[in-house]
């Protein structure tokens, strides 16, 4: 569809805590330095669920949810150089202002600025969006499907992670928490070569790890973790903390040896059990970790992308935007989801399988 010929469009707009809305509103206009996409698919995340469905942490209504998106370039803004219409593009969605000093140190995500497309402005739920030009990367020759692309944000975040941590082949990395980006950051330790444990309650998803490259996978719930590793001798050199949760930190306080890298990607919202005077006397090093830097996570990803020739493992089916609260949002509030990433086609009135044939 032309932009000639659409003049509006359905977009999934937050109103205020659980108020979301499918309304019919104005396709927007580039600005300067601003492209216009035609969404092909958008993820949804379990940050777009805790907006809709908690409390408003990021957000700022009125406002179109949606960060993780892939489309057609279908108009240019004044001033774009290097994009060129029909491009089929990924974009970061974080927005940063490129002159403070993180961002003159190359890290974007940490800009003091920092604004998100989906939270503080319009963002992929819809069927069209508008994105700065500079935060789009142009995947057109990557022989990539659609739906795939439509995994690249989250897989940046993987990628983002693992580089924080500074895992390399020679190391072992415990990942806990094997849903949403426990899966990601599978793919990408294993990337790396080294040794890849994870940890989780659902031995579905551990099958699943195990497909992603996981070496070994543990049953959360039963012995304790660092029982499980001294049973197996394994002596891991890198915990990624996934699942946000207070045990799973335990767990991997508990299991962590004198020296070891800590990363604590879910975002821990209680007081840890374990006194912090003890993670310096055993030397730890924790290593926070937040989004992702675009410029150079993004092609990243798009190359981890490249290196499976199906995802339908990770997202099977693609839902109409009109399902988006109960087949994507509601089950990631109550923990019934059956995929690990769901997309959004807003193009499409009933559900479909998800296409990761490359073209």
């Amino acid at each position: 569809m032309s932009t000639a010929h659409a003049k509006t469009m359905q977009a999934a707009v937050l109103h205020a805590v659980g108020d979301l809305r499918l309304e019919e509103v104005p396709v927007p206009a580039p600005g300067p330095g601003e492209v216009l996409i035609r969404i092909g698919v958008c993820g949804v995340c379990g940050s777009d669920a805790v907006e809709y469905g908690k409390q408003l942490v990021l957000a700022q209504p009125p406002v179109t949810l949606g960060h993780e998106f892939v489309g057609t370039v279908e108009a240019l803004g004044a001033e774009v150089t290097g994009i060129a219409l029909g491009a089929t593009v990924v974009s970061g969605a974080g927005i940063s202002c490129g002159t403070c000093k993180p961002c003159r140190a190359g890290r974007t995500n940490l800009c003091r600025s920092y604004t998100t497309q989906g939270f503080h402005h319009d963002g992929g739920l819809a069927g069209y969006v508008v994105a700065p030009a500079d935060i789009v990367l142009d995947v057109s020759g990557s022989g990539l499907a659609t739906d795939t692309l439509g995994l690249t944000q989250p897989m940046a975040i993987a990628v983002h992670a693992v580089r924080r941590s500074g895992l390399t082949a020679d190391d072992t990395a415990v990942i806990v928490g094997a849903g949403g980006i426990g899966a990601f950051i599978t793919v990408a330790a294993a990337s790396t070569g080294a040794e890849v444990i994870v940890v989780d309650l659902n031995e579905d998803r551990l099958e699943l790890a195990r497909a992603l490259g996981a070496d070994h996978t543990f049953l959360a719930g039963g012995a304790p973790l660092a029982d499980q590793l001294a049973e197996a001798q394994l002596d891991p050199d890198v915990f990624f903390e996934v699942s946000g949760s207070a045990p799973g930190f335990t767990s991997v306080l508990d299991a962590a040896a004198p020296g070891s890298t800590i990363v604590p990607v879910g975002v821990q919202r209680t007081p840890p059990q374990q006194a912090i005077g003890t993670w310096t006397l055993r030397e730890y090093l924790v290593v926070g970790t937040v989004a992702h830097v675009f410029e150079t996570d993004f092609p990243e990803a798009i190359r981890l992308l490249s290196s499976r020739p199906d995802w339908s493992d990770i997202a099977s089916q693609v839902i109409p935007l009109g399902e988006l609260i109960p087949e994507a949002l509601d089950p990631l509030l109550n923990g019934t989801a059956t995929q690990i990433k769901t997309l959004i086609d807003p193009w499409i009135d009933a559900p479909r399988p998800a296409l990761h044939t490359r073209p």
